[in-house]
């Protein structure tokens, strides 16, 4: 018993950092800056490479699942190391003569890489917690979560240094995380068929309301997409995303547009990062304590809350509201990965979860675009009450949908 415990702490720290390696993906908003200022691009030129890389990091989760049943941890780790280094090594020599290098290098090949890792490590790591879904969840996002706030500042420091500059910086991260993801495929191991939970903690797991459902069948991903449930959840987590990476894309200028200075309002973004780690904690240990039902409508409560506080901070001119209610955007954010991909191993069974998974995550292709749909409400209105109101909207429907999800 006591040796289950040891085997299977390291495998979830070691998920943890790999993720903190690959969650570099979020950290796009620091390292454009010098694209736009070297090679003259437009924000929108920019903002279509995040969407390709968001995309492709989708279609690389899907990749990894498919791969999941002929090849090993190991081998699709290494893979992916090769794609994210020449990936981030292709986007440090650009000349910027043209941005399809940029989109083939840094939007398809490390978003592809990436969404490989993505989907490897916590399908892997989470078959070694079967008795807490929701908590393995929550540390794994975290992780992939607080890239931006730690390896995205080092790369922006970096970049502002003469000596080093943005396209050595764009070679190291390169390097950095391709060591990264090398180390994670030498230790990376999935459990073996003798593998048991610590009886300790798997007498806390109870088929009821109250704790998170058993798996008593294990659905393919063609029998998941042919349930009603699953396609509910897909809805749910679109308009549920929406909210968090939406509110997330104009953070600064939202603080901005309340009286708040540029310095403060660089310093919510980090805020908000911290609440985006702290709501993947807590959802993930709420939902092993209380279950897929409780979950479901704090999920929806957070996410009503924090549309309406935002958007009250935009009716009122509150600087007080707007620090509230965008910080619950990003705690809001946090449970979308943990709580979806807690469901689906609750719903849908552990032993297809990875290409399951990569299916559900499909859900930030849409759920990206929003953004931009609030972009254009505030240029067209030069308000966020709009955006916020479309948000609050999403939430309200989410939260219909959610009371008829009740089994798989």
């Amino acid at each position: 018993m006591e040796n289950t415990s040891i085997r299977r702490t390291p495998r979830l720290v070691l998920g943890v950092i790999t993720l903190l390696f690959a969650g570099i993906i979020y950290a796009w908003s620091i390292l454009k800056s010098p694209l736009a200022d070297a090679f003259g691009w437009t924000p929108a030129d920019l903002a279509f490479n995040y969407t390709l890389t968001m995309c492709f990091f989708c279609i690389g989760g899907l990749v990894s699942g498919i791969m999941a049943k002929k090849t090993s941890p190991r081998f699709r780790l290494i893979l992916s190391a090769i794609m994210v280094f020449l990936g981030f090594f292709i986007t440090s020599r650009l000349s910027g003569a043209s941005i399809i290098p940029l989109y083939l290098a840094y939007g398809v090949m490390s978003g592809l890489g990436i969404g490989i890792v993505y989907n490897t490590v916590i399908a892997t790591t989470s078959a070694w917690y079967p008795d807490k879904k929701g908590l393995c969840s929550g540390w794994l996002f975290m992780g992939f979560g607080f890239s931006t706030l730690i390896l995205g500042k080092i790369a922006g420091k970096l970049i502002e240094i003469p000596s080093v500059g943005w396209r050595t910086t764009f070679a190291g991260l390169g390097i950095v995380i391709a060591i990264a993801l090398v180390v994670c495929a030498i230790l990376i191991k999935a459990p073996g068929p003798d593998f048991k939970p610590p009886v300790s903690d798997a007498k806390k797991v109870k088929v009821t309301d109250s704790a998170p459902a058993a798996e008593s069948k294990d659905y393919t991903t063609a029998e998941m997409l042919r349930r009603a449930s699953f396609w509910k959840l897909f809805i749910f987590f679109i308009l549920f995303a929406a909210i968090g990476s939406t509110a997330i894309s104009f953070a600064k200028d939202y603080m901005v547009s309340l009286g708040s200075t540029s310095d403060f309002a660089v310093t919510m973004v980090g805020v908000l990062s911290i609440f985006n780690g702290l709501g993947r904690l807590f959802s993930g240990a709420f939902f092993d304590k209380f279950g897929i039902r409780k979950t479901q409508y704090i999920t929806s409560a957070v996410a009503i809350a924090a549309s309406l506080i935002s958007l009250l901070g935009v009716l009122t001119g509150s600087m007080a509201l707007g620090i509230i209610g965008i910080s619950l955007c990003g705690f809001s954010y946090g449970f979308s990965p943990t709580v979806s991909a807690a469901i689906v191993a609750s719903f849908y069974g552990s032993k297809h979860y990875a290409l399951n998974l990569g299916a559900i995550n499909l859900i930030l292709i849409p759920a990206s675009f929003t953004a931009t749909l609030a972009g254009s409400f505030v240029t067209k209105t030069g308000s966020f009450a709009s955006s916020f109101e479309m948000l609050l909207a999403f939430s309200i429907v989410g939260l219909i949908i959610n009371l008829f999800i009740k089994k798989a």
